[in-house]
């Protein structure tokens, strides 16, 4: 096997694992989950569980990468050879992999709003108050259609191979370093637009003001899911990242600037959202996911002056998360196929993304002509969306606390954290406790919460 590529620098590194992390589950996923469980009370619990849960089990993760210094099953039979642990690292790339088919479509759906907005399209007959309903159908009409989800979600897979092809440094690192300050530019402005509106106010007192009689077991529950899905633990992507990370790397630093980064994105993410909703009185459905971004937000873009270059910026938003969110799944399925079979990168890079033409083609259609085949009465985009979220993030997420809390080798954390002895961790223990303990019981909560 090839000597294994690294980040060349610590901008770098830290931009590319912060786009690992930031992505659809903030803009997404974060300002639909925070209205329906009690605004500001749900973002105080998710701020916790990011700081006291999120953190340690990323560092488990840093030092499970970084210590193997291979793909999400080759760290373990390094670290472990001869033992089963190798199931935990295929999981997850088995949990990447169906992730990334249904994530494929969604930067496709993202990318055509983009041209839509950017050629007129998207504003030409939907003007004002009342235009919800023209572009619920909008979306309806374009997400069923067989043909033009199909186009550019394959632009988005080519988009991803090129990137991927060019390698850790000169794609991965390259595009994060330009994507990610665009990402934070994009969203202060439109967080300068929102504040303005006249209900601002009265979003930032949802957001922002907690009522503490909102906080419930439910709500912890799923402050905590948040909390990983947004943080990316559990796809194998930080393990495969840290993998790249020279010996010099303090993993601790690093993981406190890649979470308070994601909780950042979050929060601007509100500060969007929240004001415009109070602004317009749009009801609680319209902030539930594809609805949020492709009819709600466009509806709020079109009752404000200069309605284009709003849409047009956060459609920019939506689809730089979008690339760095599928390219850093992608990494984890690339980064097996190089060091199980000794592929080059070029080949390793077809190999993993020309499936995708057909499973993302699949998860696509899931709303056209095959949106009458159901798996457990939902489309085949449902079905791995729940399975994935629900079953092997979790499933993933506990193993790797188990084995780095009890299973692996004796001082691999501790040697990690204090990067080999350079320093003397302060947080060892702590973290170590958490792993061993706390997360396991906190993510078989999740998980039975899910199924209850």
């Amino acid at each position: 096997m090839s000597k294994k590529a690294q980040f060349a620098t610590k901008i770098g590194l830290v931009a590319a694992t912060v786009g690992s992390a930031v992505g659809l589950g903030n803009v997404w996923r974060f300002p639909a989950e925070t209205q329906s469980n009690g605004g500001a009370a749900f973002l105080l619990l998710y701020v916790g569980c990011v700081l006291l849960l999120g953190i340690p089990v990323m560092l488990a993760e840093f030092s499970l990468g970084r210590a193997g210094r291979s793909d999400a099953i080759g760290v373990f039979r390094r670290l472990s050879p001869g033992k089963a642990w190798w199931i935990v690292g295929a999981l997850a790339i088995l949990t990447s992999y169906l992730i990334l088919s249904y994530y494929m479509v969604v930067a496709g759906w993202t990318l055509e709003y983009l041209f839509e907005t950017l050629s007129g399209g998207l504003y030409s007959d939907a003007r004002g108050a009342g235009s919800g309903a023209v572009f619920a159908w909008k979306m309806a009409d374009f997400i069923s259609s067989d043909t033009e989800p199909l186009v550019f979600t394959v632009l988005v897979i080519a988009l991803n191979a090129a990137i991927l092809i060019a390698g850790v440094q000169k794609g991965i690192e390259r595009l994060s370093n330009v994507l990610m300050p665009l990402l934070f530019l994009i969203l202060l402005a439109l967080c300068a637009v929102t504040l303005r509106l006249p209900g601002a106010a009265d979003g930032l007192e949802f957001f922002l003001a907690p009522d503490f009689s909102k906080i419930t077991p439910a709500v912890f529950i799923n402050a905590l899911g948040q909390a990983f899905f947004s943080l990316s633990l559990g796809m194998g992507i930080l393990v495969t990242y840290a993998a790249y990370y020279p010996s010099h790397t303090k993993l601790g630093r690093t993981a406190g600037i890649v979470s308070l980064m994601s909780l950042l994105v979050a929060v601007l993410m509100g500060l969007v959202i929240f004001p415009a909703v109070k602004t317009f009185g749009l009801d609680r459905e319209s902030l539930e996911g594809t609805t949020l971004v492709f009819v709600t937000l466009p509806e709020v873009f079109s009752r404000l002056p200069l309605s284009e270059l709003w849409s047009a910026l956060f459609f920019v938003l939506l689809f730089v998360a979008a690339v760095t969110s599928t390219v850093s799944i992608a990494e984890v399925s690339v980064s097996c196929l190089q060091d199980r079979f000794g592929m080059s990168r070029r080949k390793a890079v077809l190999v993993s993304l020309t499936p995708l033409l057909l499973f993302s083609a699949l998860n696509s259609l899931s709303f056209g002509s095959l949106s009458e085949f159901r798996i457990m009465g939902m489309t085949i985009f449902e079905f791995l969306d729940n399975f994935t979220t629900n079953v092997l993030l979790p499933v993933v997420a506990m193993g790797v606390c188990v084995y780095m809390g009890w299973f692996s080798p004796r001082g691999l954390l501790a040697r990690e954290l204090g990067n080999y002895g350079s320093h003397r961790s302060r947080v060892t223990g702590a973290v170590l406790f958490i792993i061993r303990y706390v997360a396991p019981l906190l993510i078989a909560l999740i998980m039975i919460s899910n199924f209850v």
